[in-house]
């Protein structure tokens, strides 16, 4: 027995990507697995049963979202202690990234069912090979907050990272995040904005980070779809006079991180915004 005839016998929960948009990307194991399954967990039925149907796959499918997916994920161990095979999809792309799922999959594991993923299209990685951005690693952050504070603070806080930001966004925030990033983060950064990835209106533009907003503005269909942005890492930080760099490290021993840079900067003369960036790492790395 090969591995894809043992694969199609195991009572298993598996975690199978579907396409962003485009039909045509569906790997043949996900369609193999998808024909050989008893059941479907699906964020929405009616979209996922648009994507069996367009490959003549006749599986019945219930919903798995985030308002349900304690309760769902119970149906799911039912079905695999009768021994029913369940595949668990998302709308679009890889589940449980950015996405509901991950609770299920803790909850089958607990049970002691295996699970199985099988790799697929991911929004994330799909944007990142066309951005051209060359920084060693990225970080994916999913979904920034919705609240205005709350997602500045997120920002600030990823601001020290050299690696390339990754957000999602949806339609109805993309102008609000984009600012915030033009305002908290270097303006020197590249933007890569990648929006209907696989659709029919997709586009990639890259662009400097503050000519971001501008770029939304100037058509209002750029503000349409589901978002992609991709942000370069943190620009080297400026060699910093020693002497300053231990005043800095000693007054924030004492005192919160502004007073410590305002005082580290009267004292040494240096300019206060490469301090800041200096105090910022020093936190991170918890020195």
């Amino acid at each position: 027995m090969d591995a894809a005839d043992r694969e199609k016998r195991t009572t298993a929960l598996y975690v199978v990507a579907t396409p962003l948009g485009n039909l045509a990307d569906i790997t043949q194991r996900a369609l193999d697995t998808l024909r050989s399954v008893d059941a479907v967990a699906c964020e929405d039925t009616r979209h996922t049963r648009h994507l069996l149907d367009h490959h003549g796959i006749r599986v019945p499918a219930f919903a798995l979202h985030e308002h349900n997916e304690a309760t769902a994920a119970q149906k799911l161990i039912e079905l695999l202690t009768t021994g029913k095979r369940i595949a668990l999809v998302s709308d679009a792309g890889t589940p449980a990234i950015s996405d509901p799922g991950a609770r299920a999959v803790a909850a089958v594991r607990a049970a002691g069912f295996p699970v199985i993923p099988l790799p697929g299209p991911n929004a994330a990685i799909t944007a990142l090979s066309a951005a051209g951005l060359d920084d060693p690693q990225f970080l994916f952050a999913g979904f920034l907050p919705a609240k205005a504070g709350a997602r500045r603070q997120q920002i600030e806080a990823l601001r020290p990272l050299a690696a390339t930001l990754v957000f999602y966004e949806a339609p109805h925030r993309i102008n609000e995040t984009v600012a915030d990033l033009a305002a908290l983060l270097e303006p020197q950064r590249t933007l890569v904005i990648a929006r209907e990835l696989t659709k029919l209106f997709e586009q990639i533009a890259s662009m400097p980070l503050a000519e971001g907003p501008a770029w939304l503005a100037a058509d209002g269909n750029r503000q349409r779809g589901e978002f992609v942005l991709l942000v370069s890492g943190a620009p080297p930080a400026p060699e910093l006079p020693a002497e300053a760099l231990r005043t800095l490290r000693l007054l924030l021993d004492e005192l919160p991180l502004k007073q410590a840079v305002k005082l580290a900067a009267e004292i040494s003369g240096t300019a206060r915004n490469a301090l800041y960036e200096a105090a910022l790492a020093m936190k991170n790395q918890g020195l």
